[in-house]
């Protein structure tokens, strides 16, 4: 049984990332009425590596040698994927609303199995192209369905979907960077981790010195309940849910670990059922139903 395990690690690690965002999405939407979200891309974002910092220190694996082929990927796929594909999703959910901007998002597992198909020559079996389909589909089909506690706006939706279609593109393309500078190596997903949001925040830093925010909108951060908060979240859903993403990506092809990274929404319906009161509609529970149908033709070898 162990054995058996260890064989689906990365597509296990794909989905425990998704259960961890799923939640954080929860906890993040009353946060983020008090702090802008890239301030608070930037916070927990530090905090997340002052925790793999520590981590690396203890395992004495901060400074491991790694030829300058793979850090260099794992820079770039962390400034694509987190530093300028966060940015481009922030801006996608203040024009689009997060309905409109979750459904571009499902873009990102087809072009990362499809990217990885030209620049890593990596195929995948009939079923398994077909198993992203039925999840990319089942999971959109949850996002289209309009709840109470979803609101959904559109302010400027030509600038929305190009942010939303880029962003899709941009973490498409981080993940099969750090999946290039992952297989076949000894290099350790936790300091992959470190590597992609150190660039990640390096270029979250230069975006907020162009913007000239100012050190007024880190004002609600003098609350410790706030801080406290931010703190656990950026734990599970930075320094963990990454983590197991990236150990995903060296463990499972990079379509099918971007594809079950994506279930969060599906996570979403019984976490929202229970900890908001929200019904659960008939539209969710087919949705739900497809999506767990791709997922098991990606667990299917």
């Amino acid at each position: 049984m162990g054995t058996d395990l260890m064989n689906y690690r990365g597509e296990l690690a794909a989905l425990s990332a998704a259960l961890i965002w799923a939640i954080a999405s929860i906890v993040y939407t009353g946060v983020g009425r008090v702090l802008s979200p890239l301030m608070l891309n930037l916070v927990k974002g530090l905090m997340a590596i002052a925790l793999l910092i520590v981590t690396l220190l203890l395992f004495g694996t901060l400074l491991p040698d790694v030829g300058p082929q793979a850090v260099w990927l794992l820079l770039l796929s962390g400034a694509l994927g987190i530093g300028l594909g966060d940015t481009a999703y922030f801006e996608a959910l203040n024009c689009l609303g997060p309905r409109r901007s979750l459904v571009l998002e499902a873009l990102a597992p087809p072009m990362a199995a499809l990217l990885a198909l030209i620049f890593l020559q990596e195929q995948l079996p009939p079923h398994g192209w077909a198993g992203i389909l039925l999840t990319v589909l089942g999971v959109t089909w949850v996002v289209l369905e309009q709840t109470s506690s979803l609101p959904d706006f559109q302010t400027r939706p030509t600038r929305g979907v190009i942010c939303g279609v880029f962003a899709a593109i941009a973490q498409a393309g981080g993940a099969v960077l750090s999946r290039a500078a992952l297989i076949g190596t000894d290099i350790s997903p936790l300091w992959s981790t470190f590597v992609r949001l150190a660039a990640g925040i390096l270029i979250l830093l230069i975006w907020l010195v162009f913007q000239q925010r100012t050190v007024q909108e880190l004002k609600p951060l003098r609350s410790w309940r706030l801080l406290g908060v931010i703190a656990a979240t950026a734990f599970a859903s930075t320094y963990l849910g990454i983590w197991l993403q990236q150990l995903s990506l060296k463990y499972a092809p990079t379509g099918i670990a971007q594809a079950l990274s994506a279930t969060s929404p599906i996570f979403v319906i019984p976490i929202a059922a229970i900890a908001l009161q929200e019904r659960v509609s008939l539209q969710a529970i087919l949705g739900a139903s497809l999506a767990l149908g791709g997922v098991w033709l990606l667990f299917n070898r």
